[in-house]
C-alpha cells in the first residue's frame, strides 16, 4: 500500500499543470544558460580560455555548464518535464475524448439558462423560422445538424471539434523534441578530425566538459583526396573545401565536394567543414641535382616521401625520410619536433642495377649533400602536407527534434487558426415573449470574433422571420435590427 500511496504522490505531482509549467520553465532557463555560455566541443578550447579566468572556467567546468547539453541533471530535467507531459495528457484525456465523441447537441432549459451568448427572437411560424435559422448558419459557414426527438426540432452546428485535440497534438511535439534531446545526450556526441591529403583516418577527438580530450573511432574511414582554400584580393580566406571518400569496409561508399554549411552525412554522421592548414608532414620538395659543385644549375625535380624520380637514364633520387626539426645523438638524426624550423631529408640515389646510396640533406646547415656520388643534391623549396579539419556531429535525435519542430507548427496553427465553434437554435416558450426562437453559441477562443459572428446571424434570423426582440449576452442587451 506504501507503494501505492507514493506512486499516486508522484503521479499526482507530475501530473499537475503547475508542475509541469515549473518544469518547463527551468528547462527553458537551463537552455537559455547553454546560449550565454561557450559551449564544448563547439568552441574551441583557446576561444573558451581566452574568454574566461581560469578560476572561472574551472567552475564552468565543474559544474557541467560548458556542456550543459550532455550534463545529467539537464537530461534528468528533460525527462520529468517529459513525464509531467505524459501524465497531464493521461489525467485529462477522458473528459476531452468524452467532450469530442459526445458532443452535446440538445438544450436542456438548465443549459439554454446557463450559456452566456444567447439571443432570442419573437417567431410566429417554427418551422419557417428553423429554415430561416439553417439558411443564415450554411451562409456563415456553419454545418447543419437538425435533432429531432419526440418534443422538439432543434438544430445543432459545429466547426473544427478536432481543434480540443490541438494541446495533445503540441503535447506529442515537445515529447518529440525533448526525446530527441535525451537521445543525443546519451548517445549523440560531437567532435574533431584532421585528416591529411591523401590519408584517411576515422578517430575523432572529444573533448570534456572538463577540457580533456579523449579518442573515439566512427564506424567507418575518411579520405582526403584534396583540400584548399579560396581568398578575396587581399588575400583573406573566402572559402575552405575538401575533397572528401567516406571508405566503409573497404569499399569507397561516397564521394562529396564540401564546403563549410555544407555537410557530408553517411550513416547519420555529418562531417563538416571547419578549418584547413598545413601540417608538419611534408608533400613535396624539389631537389637540384648537380653533378658536382661546379654545376650550378643542375636538374629540378619535385619528389615527394617514398616517391622515386628520374634523374637521367641511370640514377634516380628517392625521399626516404623527412624531419622537420632535427637533432643529432650518436652519430643518428633524430625529430624533436613537428614544426618545420631545421629540416632533414634522408635521400638514396639508385642506379639502373638497384643499387642505393643513402645520404642526408639539411638545408639550414649546408644545402647540399657532401657524400662522394655522382650527383649532390640541395633543396630548393617544399610543400608541406595540407590537412583539413572536419567538425564530426552524430546526432541521432535529430530527426525526433525536426518532427516535433513541424508537429509543433501544426499544434499551434490549429491553436490559433481552428476556432471550435458551437451554435443551436431552438423554437420554446417564452413566459415574457411566447413562442421564441432561442439561439446560443460558444467558442473556446477568440470570444470577441466569434460573438460578433453570432450578432450578424441573430439580425440575419431576425430579419427574416420577424420584428427583433431582446436577447441578454453575459447580462449586456443584444441589438437586433
Amino acid at each position: 500500500m506504501a507503494v501505492v500511496s507514493t506512486w499516486n504522490k508522484i503521479y499526482r505531482t507530475l501530473a499537475s499543470v503547475r508542475t509541469g509549467i515549473i518544469l518547463l520553465l527551468v528547462t527553458v532557463l537551463f537552455s537559455a544558460v547553454g546560449t550565454v555560455i561557450l559551449q564544448r566541443p563547439t568552441t574551441d578550447a583557446e576561444e573558451i580560455q581566452r574568454s574566461y579566468s581560469p578560476t572561472t572556467l574551472m567552475w564552468l567546468d565543474r559544474l557541467g555548464l560548458t556542456d550543459i547539453y550532455h550534463t545529467w541533471y539537464f537530461l534528468t530535467l528533460l525527462g520529468l518535464v517529459s513525464l509531467s507531459i505524459i501524465f497531464v495528457s493521461i489525467d485529462r484525456w477522458p473528459n476531452a475524448w468524452r467532450f469530442y465523441a459526445r458532443p452535446y447537441r440538445r438544450t436542456e432549459p438548465h443549459f439554454r439558462a446557463s450559456l452566456p451568448l444567447k439571443a432570442t427572437i419573437p417567431v410566429a411560424d417554427a418551422a419557417k423560422a428553423l429554415e430561416a435559422t439553417e439558411r443564415a448558419f450554411r451562409k456563415h459557414g456553419m454545418p447543419v445538424e437538425r435533432i429531432v426527438d419526440s418534443e422538439e426540432v432543434s438544430i445543432y452546428s459545429e466547426k473544427h471539434r478536432f481543434s480540443v485535440f490541438a494541446v495533445y497534438v503540441v503535447h506529442a511535439s515537445l515529447l518529440l523534441i525533448f526525446m530527441g534531446g535525451i537521445i543525443d545526450g546519451l548517445v549523440g556526441y560531437r567532435g574533431f578530425m584532421q585528416v591529411l591529403k591523401g590519408e584517411s583516418a576515422n578517430k575523432i577527438t572529444l573533448r570534456g566538459t572538463d577540457g580533456s580530450s579523449k579518442p573515439r573511432e566512427i564506424p567507418f574511414s575518411v579520405r582526403c583526396d584534396n583540400v584548399g582554400m579560396e581568398t578575396y584580393e587581399n588575400g583573406a580566406p573566402k572559402k575552405y573545401w575538401s575533397d572528401l571518400v567516406i571508405v566503409d569496409n573497404g569499399r569507397e561508399a561516397r564521394k562529396k565536394h564540401i564546403i563549410v554549411n555544407d555537410p557530408m552525412t553517411y550513416r547519420g554522421v555529418k562531417l563538416y567543414q571547419a578549418s584547413m592548414g598545413e601540417s608538419g608532414k611534408m608533400d613535396k620538395v624539389e631537389l637540384v641535382a648537380a653533378r658536382g659543385l661546379e654545376d650550378l644549375n643542375g636538374k629540378r625535380i619535385w619528389v615527394g616521401l617514398n616517391e622515386t624520380a628520374a634523374i637521367d637514364d641511370n640514377y634516380s633520387v628517392r625521399v626516404l625520410r623527412f624531419i622537420p626539426e632535427y637533432y643529432v645523438q650518436d652519430g643518428e638524426v633524430f625529430q624533436k619536433s613537428e614544426n618545420l624550423v631545421d629540416p632533414a631529408f634522408q635521400l638514396a640515389l639508385v642506379d639502373k642495377s638497384g643499387a642505393e646510396t643513402r645520404m642526408w640533406l639539411i638545408p639550414r646547415k649546408a644545402n647540399v649533400t657532401l657524400e662522394e656520388t655522382p650527383y649532390r643534391f640541395a633543396a630548393s623549396d617544399i610543400k608541406m602536407a595540407k590537412y583539413t579539419g572536419l567538425e564530426v556531429s552524430y546526432q541521432p535525435g535529430e530527426w525526433a527534434v525536426w518532427a516535433g519542430v513541424v508537429l509543433m507548427a501544426l499544434g499551434l496553427g490549429i491553436v490559433f487558426y481552428m476556432v471550435h465553434m458551437r451554435l443551436w437554435a431552438v423554437v420554446v416558450q417564452d413566459p415574457a415573449n411566447g413562442q421564441v426562437l432561442w439561439i446560443g453559441g460558444a467558442c473556446n477562443r477568440n470570444r470577441d470574433k466569434f460573438e460578433q459572428k453570432f450578432k450578424a446571424i441573430v439580425e440575419e434570423i431576425g430579419t427574416e422571420v420577424g420584428p427583433p426582440a431582446s436577447g441578454k449576452k453575459s447580462g449586456r442587451e443584444l441589438a437586433h435590427v
